[in-house]
């Protein structure tokens, strides 16, 4: 889940818009991280800069840190009261 960070950095190449506004998405980089039709992503953007982020990654990112927060909300709590 998290801790799988083995893709990252990684180069696969590149891609260029097609008519439609479309990309394709290297075949190394779908088999890789396990992209299949259908899949969602988040389109996010910055200066000169397009991240498409996998949903179902993200969520699990949320999970966890989420959890985390929860424990670190109780122990901040358990100090308080000593």
């Amino acid at each position: 889940m998290i801790r799988d960070i083995r893709h990252s950095g990684k180069f696969y190449g590149s891609t260029t818009v097609g008519e439609r506004g479309q990309i394709v998405i290297p075949q190394e980089a779908r088999k890789d991280l396990k992209i299949k039709r259908g899949n969602k992503f988040l389109v996010l953007g910055g200066p000169k800069m397009v991240v498409l982020a996998k949903m179902d990654g993200l969520t699990q990112l949320a999970k966890h840190l989420s959890r985390k927060l929860s424990y670190i909300q109780r122990a901040l709590k358990k100090k308080e009261t000593k």
